[in-house]
């Protein structure tokens, strides 16, 4: 079950392989300040290792899911729970924070028409 970090949209072949571990839908870790996301696995807190194996740092790092039979974005994760930045549910409760991992993972994961190599 690989993690994939995606700095450009996914292709369908990267979408499978996330979709691998859970079927339905995909956990993510989304880094809000530098556009970019790791899928894939069965927890969030593999997601968000990626990232910062990437370089991220934790505070940019939020939780969600996506579920690409309904182009529905989930901001509920663990990782999110962090009352040193506010944030003091499972939920991102910012919804500044929501939108920018909204478009972030749209501009990533969903399907443009593409090719999809």
């Amino acid at each position: 079950m690989p993690i994939h970090v995606l700095h450009t949209p996914a292709t369908r072949q990267q979408i499978a392989e996330m979709l691998d571990a859970l079927g339905l839908y995909i956990k993510l870790a989304v880094d809000v300040r530098r556009g970019i996301l790791a899928g894939g696995g069965l927890l969030h807190a593999d997601c968000e290792a990626a990232l910062l194996e990437d370089g991220s740092l934790q505070e940019d790092i939020w939780g969600a899911d996506w579920i690409p039979a309904t182009h529905q974005v989930r901001y509920e994760a663990l990782i999110n729970v962090r009352p040193r930045q506010g944030n003091l549910s499972m939920a991102v409760q910012d919804p500044r924070i929501r939108v920018r991992i909204e478009e972030i993972v749209r501009s990533l994961l969903e399907e443009t028409g593409g090719s999809g190599e």
